[in-house]
This record gives structure tokens, C-alpha cells and sequence, in this order.
């Protein structure tokens, strides 16, 4: 589509002929002589004498090139422009980042799998984790591994091929035998101060309680909460064991509603694929499409031409003004 920038600009078009009929016309005077007999003289040469200035004649056709050179000028003024195709692109207004328990306590094969086999905590959580990534294609996803410490192990990022992928290579105590609950939020903080997304949540899954945080876990999430970041505390495992495998549950419930998220509990596969069900529920994509047409400038083609044909009218006129003159009388 083709368009002009600066249509304003054509209100210049009458202007030369306001200037002409405004403005007083250019006078000049020049030396001369007077001569007593100059009556004489004209009816010897049999001219009639006349008052007044000389005022140059235009041409039709001189008169015809100024006013289209002063045309195409105006039109390169209004900046012609060909306009292209929108580019439209979606940007994901929420980012996601899956905190993940690798403690060593994740290998204990006492999860129920649907068909009622005993799995190990690790293998449901990869079943139903990459479930829920294959859920989110207009999120931003970020994934976060957390034992003796935690570790980012890919940023927020739309390739959810790469985040199912590490999701489904995770080993109990890769990360070390311990929880650090506490440390982890510290690092989801610190990744989510990297994003400018109106929506940022946590979802944070367990089977013990912190035992290796330098930070306490109920003060990163007085921190999270003055960032605005959501976090959902999924718990799994048995709530009878003792020591530190023992799930605190008072702390996520305490974590979850601080931030504004919610606490749950997963006692095996098939709970646990409804709480990520429900988590996919409450945070429904949330997008802004943006549109972008790129413009390509015209006003070099009237500009150009408005330029070549003065200098070829006035370049011919000048030449042929120049050989009238050589050429014998």
C-alpha cells in the first residue's frame, strides 16, 4: 500500500502563485543615456517607443516544466512511502519457572502410577511436569533443579522442545541429597528480577522440608510476595515420615498464601496430574499481539526527477541560448 507520511505538505502546492500575486514584483534599474534627439533616432529606425519596464516573456513549455518540477518537489516533501504487509508478533505477558526437588528423597518408589504400579517420585513428576510444559506453548518457561543448592538450569525461554528435554533428564541427587527450599526461592527472585512480564509465577515442587537454605524460606517469600511473584507450592511424598524427609506442609501453605498462590498436595501420580491440571486452569495464557508494518521510503524517485528536470530544461535552454549567439547573422 502505498501512502503519503506528510499528506499536509501538499497544501505548499499553491504556493508560488500567492507568492506571485502577494509579493511586488522584482525591479531594477540600470544606467543610461539620454539623448536630446532620441525621437529622432526611433523614426529613423522606425520603432515605436514605449514606457515602462521590460518584462520577460515565459514560454508555455518553460512555464509547463517549473510547475511540474515544483509539483514532484512537493510530493517528495510528503514523503511517499510504500507501506508492507503487517508483521505481527505474540509476546507472552507471563513467565513461568518450575522449580523442581532433585533431593535424594525423590528416588523412594512409593508413588502410585495410574495403573497402580509403585514409581518413584521422580518418574511422575517428569510424566506429569512435561505434560504440563506441552500445555503451555504461549508462556514463557524458565526450570530450576534444587538439592544442597539450587540451579538454573534454562532461563525463561519459548523453546519448551529444550525445557521438556531437561525436565525429562533429571536424576534424584543430581543436585545433592539435601532440600534447599529457601535458597531456591532466592534464585527464583533473582531470575525473575531479569524479566519486565506484567504476571510472574512460581510453582515450586517438594517431598521434604528445607535442610541446607541459608535463606529461610518464609522470608524469601516475604521478598517474593514485594516483587509480585505468585508462588504455587505443590507438595508430594508421605506426610507421616519423620526427620528430614518429613513434608512441611505448614511452611508451603504459609509460602503460597503470602504471594497470593495456592498449596497443594500430591499423594501420587494421578493426584498430582490434577494439580498441574488445576495450575494450567488459573493461569490461562495471557498474550499481547504486537503488529509492525515496515515502511519503505519514496521520496527519492519525485525529488530526483524534479531535480533532472530543471537541469536538463535549463541546461537545453542555456546551450541553445549560447549557440544562437555564435551562430553568424
Amino acid at each position: 500500500m502505498y501512502q503519503l507520511d506528510l499528506p499536509w505538505m501538499l497544501l505548499l502546492i499553491p504556493m508560488p502563485l500567492l507568492v506571485w500575486w502577494l509579493l511586488p514584483p522584482h525591479r531594477e534599474t540600470s544606467a543610461s543615456i539620454r539623448l536630446p534627439f532620441f525621437d529622432q533616432v526611433t523614426k529613423a529606425a522606425g520603432i515605436e517607443p514605449t514606457e515602462g519596464s521590460v518584462v520577460p516573456r515565459r514560454s508555455w513549455l518553460q512555464t509547463g516544466v517549473d510547475v511540474l518540477a515544483w509539483l514532484l518537489l512537493v510530493v517528495a516533501l510528503s514523503r511517499p512511502q510504500y507501506v508492507e504487509p503487517p508483521l505481527e508478533k505474540t509476546e507472552p505477558q507471563r513467565d513461568i519457572l518450575l522449580a523442581l526437588d532433585l533431593s535424594q528423597s525423590m528416588d523412594t518408589r512409593d508413588f502410585a502410577s495410574p495403573d497402580g504400579a509403585a514409581n518413584a517420585r521422580v518418574d511422575a513428576v517428569r510424566a506429569v511436569v512435561g505434560d504440563f510444559i506441552a500445555k503451555r506453548p504461549g508462556d514463557r518457561l524458565g526450570l530450576i533443579a534444587f538439592g544442597d543448592a539450587p540451579y538454573p538450569l534454562a532461563p525463561f525461554t519459548m523453546d519448551h522442545a529444550l525445557v521438556r528435554t531437561l525436565v525429562d533428564g533429571l536424576l534424584p541427587g543430581i543436585a545433592g541429597p539435601r532440600t534447599a527450599l529457601g535458597d531456591s526461592l532466592g534464585l527464583a527472585i533473582r531470575m525473575f528480577e531479569k524479566t519486565d512480564v506484567p504476571e510472574k509465577v512460581l510453582i515450586l515442587l517438594t517431598d521434604g522440608n528445607d535442610t541446607a537454605s541459608k535463606m529461610p524460606p518464609l522470608k524469601a517469600a516475604e521478598i517474593a510476595k514485594t516483587k509480585a511473584i505468585v508462588i504455587h507450592a505443590v507438595g508430594i511424598g508421605d506426610p507421616a515420615a519423620t526427620g528430614e524427609d518429613k513434608l512441611d506442609t505448614a511452611s508451603l501453605q504459609k509460602i503460597a498464601t503470602t504471594t497470593g498462590g495456592r498449596y497443594f498436595f500430591g499423594a501420587d501420580q494421578s493426584q498430582l496430574q490434577g494439580i498441574y491440571d488445576e495450575l494450567d486452569r488459573i493461569t490461562p495464557e495471557d498474550q499481547r499481539q504486537l503488529s509492525w508494518r515496515p515502511r519503505i521510503e519514496l521520496f527519492y524517485w519525485p525529488l530526483g526527477a524534479s531535480v533532472l528536470l530543471v537541469c536538463v530544461w535549463y541546461g537545453a535552454s542555456g546551450l541553445a541560448g549560447v549557440m544562437r549567439r555564435r551562430s553568424p547573422a
